[in-house]
């Protein structure tokens, strides 16, 4: 049979309450009662019961999170890190997944049924509303890699993805391309949105460069793939180099290309962004721009921690800088 409480409190001579404050953290105790206490659950084998500490306490210790973006592989470093960082701070993550969701409503009420602590959106493409009705619903929230604002309606962490835009463009003007293109994820996708303004901004400073650009329906290999198939199929001249809105975009627009029989970069030049693990491989060797994952994950589990204890925290907006990695797929800067 399963030792309880009851147990715990007989071996150790103490009240069924003392072993309760003992295992809640904040409660009072006496130091000489808790030793008497940890000895005795430790002869016994005793570990407390999550589900019953959180009726004594009013916290389930859950952190619901949210993502849509499952099919792209950044996301299992990025679970992985969340995880194990939430657990190592005594938290549990619950995860949703929200992938073709349009409407918030449904995962609100799941969350609220767990009884969650806080919510962590983790998405670069969920509109800024999903986030906001974990807040409008009463749960402290973090968007993490969301969408940048100088007077966010939520806690953000991420990158400047508008300046990422910038640094993409100025990695293909510093090589001298006269015909360059964005290719982006979703159009309708936040990061989309704002990579692309970014890299059409930088490039209005520079005239006598060809810019054009196209989405695909998803950040993935095989959207990518297949855009860039449509774009070799159709006839029209090619870009002498391409930013791709995301790491595994990139991928697909390679292998695109090299089923086309054309060469990276001696033919056609790609830098994508997030420098996820897979973009460092020999075989593909990619020139991206790197976005810190560790450290925004880091800063997502401190503020959702603070949030839980400063619920009516003003919101703020954590960003990280990226920085260009040089490998094969740009021709090197003159």
């Amino acid at each position: 049979m399963a030792i309880t409480l009851k147990d715990v409190a007989e071996r150790a001579g103490v009240s069924r309450s003392a072993v309760s404050r003992t295992f809640t953290q904040g409660a009072s105790v006496s130091e000489k009662t808790r030793k008497r206490v940890l000895k005795a659950a430790d002869e016994l084998g005793y570990s407390p019961n999550a589900l019953a500490s959180s009726l004594t306490t009013g916290r389930t210790k859950m952190i619901g999170l949210v993502s849509n973006n499952f099919h792209n592989p950044i996301f299992l470093t990025v679970f992985d890190k969340f995880t194990r960082g939430l657990q190592e701070k005594d938290l549990r993550p619950l995860l949703v997944n929200l992938t073709s969701e349009t409407d918030p409503e449904a995962s609100v009420q799941k969350l609220r049924q767990y009884s969650v602590d806080g919510v962590i959106v983790a998405s670069s493409t969920l509109p800024p509303s999903f986030a906001r009705a974990f807040r409008d619903a009463g749960m402290p929230v973090v968007h993490t890699f969301g969408r940048h604002s100088s007077a966010p309606g939520v806690h953000v962490v991420g990158i400047d993805n508008v300046e990422c835009g910038a640094m993409a463009a100025d990695a293909l003007i510093a090589r001298g391309h006269k015909r360059v293109a964005f290719l982006g994820g979703p159009e309708l996708a936040t990061s989309t949105q704002d990579r692309i303004s970014g890299f059409l901004r930088r490039l209005e400073e520079h005239p006598e460069i060809d810019v054009s650009y196209s989405f695909a329906d998803a950040y993935s290999f095989d959207a990518g793939r297949a855009e860039m198939s449509r774009l070799i199929a159709s006839g029209e001249p090619l870009a002498e180099a391409y930013f791709c809105g995301d790491d595994v975009l990139s991928i697909g627009v390679l292998s695109a290309i090299q089923s086309a029989g054309l060469r990276v970069p001696d033919d056609i030049g790609l830098i994508g962004l997030n420098d996820m693990e897979m973009a460092g491989w020999a075989n593909i060797n990619l020139t991206t721009i790197r976005q810190p994952i560790q450290q925004i994950i880091t800063a997502s589990i401190e503020l959702v921690t603070q949030i839980l204890e400063q619920p009516d925290r003003f919101p703020e907006a954590r960003l990280f800088p990226c920085q260009v990695v040089e490998r094969g797929t740009l021709r090197p800067v003159p």
